[in-house]
């Protein structure tokens, strides 16, 4: 029988692998078909939601219904599926389409850095000086990832820049928003209805069956990946893996999700990475090191 930590970190590795290659599929999209970030957020949200909660229909009924027999956690769900859940999305894949798949993946982890700031100023307590670090690093390297090293000019256009930074604030309340309610419902059934929620919602503003691109098996063929791979199977494998080892070791391997997107956006698409790029894209993830060295060697709760 394989060993149970070997195979959650398998798993913790393979989630993000396949979210990495998501985000590189969805440049190529973007570029390469003229797919917006709007319609396949839509239908990313919309099916990804629908088989997961199939899948915690199936698995659980009693128990991914829980959540709508209890009012305020069922409002609260609902308030997490727009402002936590599909503000990820769509932050993410905005990033994504006004700059690559590389910079929004990397600036997507400068989240610790932003709970780290709201938790020092709602506690009203000091950062740590781990904390601090972790700030200097995270501030250090997004100046050398959009400038290259240079304060006068982007790298990447403004839009993707400012959108990354998006992605990095709803990737906050993200973590943050739904904890009572994964600790009291489980993950799948939270992620699923969330996403199908956010799914239903932005399909029926955007009217994605008035922008349907035209076939093509590429086409059609990446937005499967992403929809499938890329967000259900990914989400899966991640969670699971938390039965196996401990938060802090999953939030380290989740590294290879900016790791992968990076290694494809350069082999494939052509994104381009010197020196100061991938210097500060090694001190932006270099911040979920020190934090999750700081969770493991303190008797404190971790913060991210």
């Amino acid at each position: 029988m394989q060993n149970p930590k070997i195979k959650g970190i398998s798993l913790a590795i393979l989630g993000p692998l396949l979210w990495g290659i998501s985000g590189t599929t969805a440049q190529f999209l973007f570029a390469d078909v003229n797919i917006s970030s709007n319609w396949l957020v839509s239908v990313r949200m919309l099916i990804s939601g629908i088989l997961l909660v199939f899948f915690g229909l199936v698995t659980d009924r009693k128990q991914n219904l829980a959540v709508w027999h209890h009012f305020h956690d069922a409002v609260y769900l609902i308030f997490f599926s727009f402002i936590g859940m599909a503000a990820s999305q769509y932050t993410y894949f905005k990033a994504i389409e006004e700059g690559n798949a590389a910079t929004a993946t990397i600036l997507q982890f400068l989240s610790p850095a932003l709970i780290i700031i709201y938790l020092a100023l709602s506690t009203k307590h000091l950062p740590r000086r781990v904390d601090v670090l972790s700030l200097l690093m995270a501030l250090t390297g997004t100046i050398l990832l959009v400038t290259h090293g240079s304060l006068t000019t982007l790298t990447i256009p403004m839009g993707g820049f400012l959108w990354g930074l998006g992605t990095a604030v709803s990737a906050s309340l993200y973590t943050m928003l739904p904890r009572t309610l994964l600790r009291t419902y489980g993950s799948i059934p939270i992620v699923g209805w969330s996403m199908l929620i956010g799914g239903v919602a932005f399909s029926l503003f955007y009217r994605i069956w008035d922008h349907m691109p035209p076939f093509k098996w590429s086409t059609y063929g990446g937005v499967s990946f992403v929809v499938i791979f890329g967000t259900m199977f990914a989400y899966l494998f991640f969670l699971q893996s938390l039965t196996f080892i401990q938060p802090t070791t999953a939030s380290v391997l989740g590294s290879f999700e900016p790791l992968s997107a990076t290694f494809l956006s350069i082999t494939f698409l052509g994104t381009h990475f010197g020196l100061f790029e991938t210097t500060g894209a090694i001190l932006i993830l270099g911040t979920v090191f020190v934090q999750s060295w700081a969770a493991v060697h303190s008797s404190n709760i971790p913060i991210s």
